[in-house]
C-alpha cells in the first residue's frame, strides 16, 4: 500500500476542495442571477464543498496528478441568450482567476518564512486555479470554452457542425490529455501568471 503524508493530503485538499467549489459556484450563481434556477433547485448553489464533490475527480485525481474536476453544475442554456450562455460559461474560469491571484498576494504579504507547508498550500492553489481556468476555457466540449464557441456560432450550419463535433469532444479531450496537447497550451499560461505573481 502507498504512503500518504496525511499532512499533504489535508493541505491538497484545503487547496483542491475550494478552487473547484468557487468555480461551480460561480457557474451557479452567475445562471441563478439570470433567471435559471435549476442549479439552486438541486442544491448546488452553494458553498459547501460536499454538494460538489466527484470522488475521482475531486479527491483522488489530485492526489496522483495535482489535477482534478467538480460534479458540473446543471444549468438550463435553452433560457439563457447567446451574451448570458457566456459569462455563465466564462464565470468559473474567472472565479479560479480572481483565486489565484489573491492567493499570489497573501504569498508576498504573509510572513511565511520556513513555514513549508503554508507555502506549499500557497504556491499549489495558485498553480491548481490557474489550470482549472486555463484548461476549462479550452474549445472542446465539455469544457467551459466550448459553450462560449457555441454561443457565438451564427449559422444554422455551423451550430448543427459543432454539435456533431461536440459528440466526440471527451475523446479529443482524452486524446490531448494523452498526447500532451493539454500541456502544450497550459504550461506557457501558467509561467506567464507565474512571472506575473513575481513567484519562481
Amino acid at each position: 500500500m502507498p504512503y500518504i503524508d496525511i499532512q499533504v493530503f489535508l493541505v491538497t485538499m484545503a487547496a483542491v476542495l475550494p478552487s473547484l467549489t468557487i468555480h461551480e459556484f460561480a457557474h451557479a450563481f452567475t445562471a441563478y442571477k439570470f433567471g435559471d434556477n435549476t442549479a439552486k433547485d438541486m442544491g448546488r448553489l452553494t458553498l459547501n464543498p460536499i454538494a460538489h464533490i466527484d470522488f475521482l475527480g475531486t479527491i483522488i485525481l489530485p492526489l496522483l496528478v495535482h489535477f482534478g474536476y467538480a460534479k458540473p453544475v446543471p444549468v438550463n442554456f435553452s433560457i439563457l441568450n447567446r451574451g448570458q450562455i457566456v459569462l455563465v460559461a466564462i464565470a468559473g474560469p474567472i472565479s479560479n482567476i480572481l483565486m489565484a491571484t489573491i492567493l499570489a498576494i497573501l504569498y508576498h504579504i504573509l510572513p511565511i518564512g520556513d513555514i513549508k507547508l503554508l507555502k506549499y498550500f500557497l504556491l499549489l492553489g495558485i498553480q491548481l486555479n490557474i489550470v482549472f481556468a486555463i484548461f476549462n476555457l479550452i474549445p472542446i466540449p465539455p469544457l467551459d470554452g466550448s459553450r462560449v464557441v457555441y454561443a457565438s456560432l451564427k449559422s444554422e450550419k455551423a451550430i448543427i457542425a459543432y454539435r456533431n463535433f461536440s459528440k466526440f469532444g471527451i475523446f479529443i479531450l482524452i486524446g490531448l490529455l494523452y498526447l500532451g496537447g493539454v500541456d502544450l497550451i497550459i504550461s506557457p499560461m501558467l509561467d506567464f501568471f507565474f512571472k506575473l505573481f513575481h513567484l519562481s
